[in-house]
């Protein structure tokens, strides 16, 4: 489906991005692996987890030790990719770290080391292969995509993952503008919120039965069919669809609304309070999200 294409992923050595990658190199396309192998929390770093993993994708693999949080690693793979294969022609931000903490207890280094890799990282690599995107363009090759993976937690938030969420809901409204930048070009710029059994559903911890319930469940969905929707994005055939918010549970796909007014109330020229609150409250209530987490939304039999 991508095949003779040429794309960047990035956490690309374990979980949805080795089968994103794995994917990719299956049908054709050459693969350059970013990845900096370290734990879920961003330490430890690790060369030999890229090299493994590109090693057991063979030759259309490019391994990349880059750590995508850093300024220029974005720079440096495109550069790599163009050396190595010609192109650039699909960008994948799948990399992520956590650092879980309830907002009371959360450490602003945590904090910038999460939303540096998760965030900082898309900005990187986009900023940097954008241009060598659109110029390809111009000389007549096909329009490429951009599939950045979000999360959930960025949509409905979830217990202590206040930098996790912001990165994931920052990296929606990127997505937005990257596709209203590119629109023209006809590069594709789309969200996937997936469902898998990866380190970061291993590394929940259940407060109660039902979230326990979830984590058994979600150990259960293959990383396969994230792939399988990525690259259908990264492809022709979704060449018209862009700037759009999707998500993937095993056979399940679904397609999130975004925000956008959903009622409206004009309030009185002389401001009172009481007469606000009972227009508010007849306006607004009747539309207000439930604060539920992304754990209870989901929180039901995969279809595998």
């Amino acid at each position: 489906m991508v095949a003779a294409r040429v794309a960047i992923v990035t956490g690309a050595a374990r979980g949805i991005g080795y089968a994103i990658a794995q994917r990719f190199v299956a049908d054709g396309c050459s693969v350059a692996l970013v990845d900096h192998g370290v734990a879920i929390d961003g330490s430890a770093p690790d060369p030999g987890v890229v090299r493994d993993a590109a090693a057991r994708l063979g030759p259309r693999a490019l391994p990349l030790a880059l750590d995508i949080a850093q300024p220029g690693a974005g720079a440096d793979a495109v550069r790599a990719a163009l050396e190595a294969f010609g192109a650039v022609d699909v960008v994948v931000n799948n990399a992520a770290i956590l650092r879980d903490a309830f907002i009371f207890k959360t450490q602003r280094a945590d904090w910038e080391a999460v939303l540096a890799t998760n965030l900082g990282g898309a900005f990187e690599l986009l900023s940097a292969a954008t241009p060598a995107m659109r110029e390809a363009v111009k000389q007549g090759r096909t329009p490429g995509a951009i599939v950045n993976v979000v999360s959930t937690a960025g949509i409905y938030g979830n217990f202590g993952q206040g930098a996790y969420a912001a990165a994931k809901a920052g990296l929606i409204g990127l997505t937005r503008a990257v596709a209203l930048d590119l629109a023209r070009s006809g590069i594709t710029c789309n969200a996937v919120a997936p469902f898998a059994a990866t380190r970061v559903t291993e590394s929940i911890r259940p407060a109660n039965e039902a979230q326990q319930a979830y984590k058994a469940r979600a150990l259960k969905v293959p990383a396969e069919r994230v792939a399988d929707l990525v690259a259908f994005l990264a492809s022709p055939a979704g060449a018209r669809i862009s700037g759009q918010l999707l998500g993937v549970r095993g056979r399940e796909v679904f397609l999130f609304s975004q925000a956008r007014p959903v009622a409206r109330f004009v309030a009185p020229a002389a401001f009172d309070a009481r007469e606000f609150g009972e227009l508010l409250s007849a306006c607004f209530e009747p539309h207000f999200a439930a604060l539920t987490t992304d754990l209870e939304a989901f929180n039901t039999d995969p279809i595998p």
